[in-house]
């Protein structure tokens, strides 16, 4: 079975060089070996933008014309828009019933998000519960791994622990010491003695090591079925059984593309170029771009280090081209704008096919939303059986007929 990859995208603008080099490439690569759910976190979007949503709309159309652009395929991948999916909004409501109020105040983009965005009104119940929503994104398509970067796996945790408190409430059947004790005769004494000494080590003396012999040991046992396999070593860990699947971190190769001005390339720093620039803009950021503040005149020598052009060299120069900047600049045998034009060409070579295949979906917005309209019809099926499974534990059925 492919391993099961989400990831979702805020609808807040057109994408530039960061997300491309720090996000789209990886999902190009991961389309080819995973089974591949990305959205278009619309709803997202409001819990820090509720009171402008003007441009919402808008910005969600660009991400899919983007998407599609840099070769996001809609055949291998899973494309959709988050609220056309109203599975998501339901298990955000159910995961609701049992969090802790203290886990999202400690979530830590929460007090950080409050501090930076001080001019809105964040005392939302929507933006506090946004770790929910985003824990729902996740849970519904019992991905195994989500693309982090390292500064965000803290992020995941709560989603991660939501699935562990979940199974534990609702993974726990009336007959469950019943069926472990069937277990445990089934071994014979012998065997469950020294599961027994396993379980010992893991709960009483915190030994994270028994986890996996037990799960060893267990396969080694003929007489039992696979269910009991599970339901003892389910036992063993104090959890109950799976019914939603704990997410793990995909840790993504480290991205910082620098922006204009040296620092992260981000829209909140204004200091982006994004992948439907036209070239005459692109030339004319470059070309303005602030360089080492001791290069006064053509004469003077630089540091590279000290330049922000330097940082995009080292993302699109070669070892040669690099090597002709470290020695012309620190020489003064190159200007700064004769440094500037390898880059200029280098962008413009990236960004041409793309422009090209975005102004080729821009023209179809009807194309569009069928593909969006088709992926969200394959996300609400698969979401709708893991809700099927949710509901059946919480006692929610009710003889209900799936969607």
């Amino acid at each position: 079975m492919m391993e099961i990859i989400v990831s979702g995208m805020r609808p807040t603008g057109r994408s530039h060089l960061g997300h491309y080099h720090g996000v789209l490439k990886n999902w190009l690569r991961l389309q080819d070996v995973a089974e591949c759910y990305f959205f278009v976190a619309d709803w997202h979007a409001l819990t820090t933008h509720y009171e402008t949503t003007q441009g919402i709309d808008e910005a969600v159309w660009d991400l899919f014309i983007e998407w599609l652009a840099v070769g996001v395929d809609p055949e291998k991948a899973v494309l959709f828009v988050q609220s056309q999916v109203p599975q998501h909004a339901e298990l955000t409501l159910l995961l609701g019933m049992l969090t802790p109020l203290s886990w999202l105040e400690r979530v830590p983009t929460f007090k950080d998000q409050q501090e930076k965005l001080r001019e809105r009104d964040l005392a939302t119940f929507g933006f506090l519960g946004y770790p929910l929503l985003m824990t729902a994104d996740i849970l519904l398509y019992d991905a195994h791994r989500v693309p982090v970067g390292v500064d965000q796996v803290a992020h995941l945790e709560i989603s991660r622990e939501l699935a562990r408190r979940f199974n534990s409430f609702y993974g726990r059947d009336a007959d469950a010491a019943a069926r472990v004790d069937r277990g445990l005769q089934a071994m014979g004494k012998r065997a469950a003695k020294t599961f027994a000494s396993l379980q010992q080590r893991f709960q009483q003396d915190g030994d994270a090591l028994a986890v996996p012999e037990a799960s060893a040991f267990l396969a080694q046992q003929a007489g039992l079925s696979a269910e009991m396999r599970e339901q003892l070593l389910a036992h063993l860990e104090g959890k109950g059984r799976e019914i939603l699947r704990e997410p793990q971190a995909l840790l993504t190769a480290a991205s910082r593309m620098p922006g204009l001005d040296g620092q992260k390339m981000s829209k909140s720093y204004g200091n982006t170029i994004s992948l439907r620039e036209a070239p005459e803009v692109v030339e004319k950021k470059i070309r303005t771009m602030p360089t080492d503040p001791a290069r006064v005149t053509r004469a003077d020598p630089g540091t590279p280090e000290k330049c922000p052009v330097w940082a995009l060299h080292q993302v699109y120069s070669d070892a040669d081209t690099q090597a002709w900047v470290r020695s012309g600049c620190t020489t003064a045998g190159i200007g700064c704008l004769d440094c500037k034009q390898p880059l200029i060409a280098a962008i413009l070579a990236e960004l041409a096919p793309i422009r090209e295949r975005a102004e080729y979906w821009a023209g179809r917005p009807e194309q569009l939303r069928e593909i969006a309209h088709a992926g969200a019809r394959r996300a609400r099926q698969r979401a709708e059986q893991t809700l099927e499974r949710v509901r059946a534990a919480m006692g929610l059925a009710h003889g209900r007929r799936s969607r």
